[in-house]
């Protein structure tokens, strides 16, 4: 009985480490915007995170909230040097929201300056 107790709990750890390494590796979509990058900021209590909004227009509902993930340091280098200004983000959608990698499931790989 023990054998197969133990057994059933490295079958459900094996499923659970294969779901998550699924849900960081994975993409659902890849996608371009663009817009006046308004606010971008490093926050968090026990993960700091890099959060960034753009408005892509005049009403509250056309904002795009995005993450940026720690080892991407030229698209922090050049969010924080674009601010205010018109932006072309490049991004990937996770499937579902990490806590620990940033608030939202757009994580953005690079940032052109518009013209």
């Amino acid at each position: 009985m023990k054998r197969v107790l133990i057994k059933i709990g490295i079958g459900i750890g094996i499923i659970f480490i294969i779901h998550l390494c699924f849900l960081y590796f994975a993409s659902y979509s890849t996608g371009v915007r663009a817009g006046e990058l308004i606010k971008f900021s490093h926050k968090g209590v026990m993960f700091k995170t890099w959060e960034g909004e753009i408005s892509q227009g005049v009403s509250e509902s056309q904002r795009f909230v995005f993450s940026v993930q720690d080892k991407e340091k030229q698209v922090i280098e050049d969010l924080n040097n674009f601010q205010g200004k018109m932006v072309k983000l490049h991004y990937f959608e996770r499937y579902k929201l990490l806590f620990w990698l940033g608030d939202t499931k757009y994580f953005v790989t690079k940032v052109e300056l518009q013209k």
